[in-house]
This record gives C-alpha cells, structure tokens and sequence, in this order.
C-alpha cells in the first residue's frame, strides 16, 4: 500500500513539475511575443483580453488586424492566449470553459473557433521553418489542443 502512495504521489510531484515547465514556456513565448516584430499588435490584443467582456468584441478585434502580415509562430501564441481568456471569461459567466460547436449537427462557430479560422486563412510564408519545430503543421492543427 505504501508504494503505491509513493508511486502516485512522484506522479503527482512529475505532473506539477510538468505543468510549471509548460506555464512557463508559455510565458516565455508571450514574453518574447511582446518584444518581438509583431510587438504592437499583440501589445493590443494583449489589452483587449485584460480586459475582454464579450467574445463578440474580441472577435470583432480580431478580424481588424492584419494577421496576414504576422508570422504563424506570433499568431500560435496569440491563439493560445486567446484560448485562455476565452475560457476565463466563459467561468467567470459561469458556463463551461469550452464549448465549441458542433459543425456537424449546423450549429453556429463559437468566438475561438471563429477566431482560429481568421488566424488561419494564411498560409506559412516562405522562408519560414516548415520541419522540425511543429511549424509543418497549420495553426488549425496546432491550435486543437488548446480546445
């Protein structure tokens, strides 16, 4: 019985230590985001999720940028804070964080499934990493875990 307690609990110990490594990894990024050539931009959008009260203003926020003009690995970063306001807004309205439609059964996309598609109208232009980094794949693809 106590090794399966110890076993569980080193579990526990190497998933938290997982999730820090992640957390901080995405701070990174966004730190990095915020510096970076696309600074304005995310410096913006940055402000509208501090202060985001509807996901039809943010979207609306969203299809005012020129995504075209900012590089995938930005827009990747960009999609994942999106994603976390998202759902932060969705608790603090008390429904459930994530709640994407059903494009199957024809109901309507939700704000960061409408946001993803704007995102991702672009493809990944030359001269950028296509192999070894994730970035082979599109930000619809990359952007599922975030759901």
């Amino acid at each position: 019985m106590k090794r399966r307690q110890s076993e569980k609990n080193k579990k526990l110990a190497d998933d938290a230590r997982l999730m820090r490594a992640w957390r901080n990894w995405h701070a990174e990024q966004l730190t990095e985001a915020l510096v970076g050539l696309h600074r304005d931009v995310m410096t913006r959008l940055m402000t509208q999720l501090a202060e985001l009260k509807s996901a039809r203003e943010l979207v609306a926020f969203i299809e005012a940028q020129d995504w075209s003009a900012i590089d995938a690995h930005t827009r990747l970063v960009a999609l994942h804070e999106v994603n976390a306001a998202i759902c932060k807004l969705r608790e603090r309205l008390d429904q459930e964080p994530i709640d994407d439609a059903l494009v199957e059964l024809g109901e309507p996309l939700r704000a960061f499934q409408l946001i993803r598609n704007i995102m991702n109208q672009f493809p990944v232009p030359a001269g950028e990493p296509t192999s070894g980094n994730g970035l082979n794949r599109t930000i619809a693809e990359e952007s599922k875990c975030h759901e």
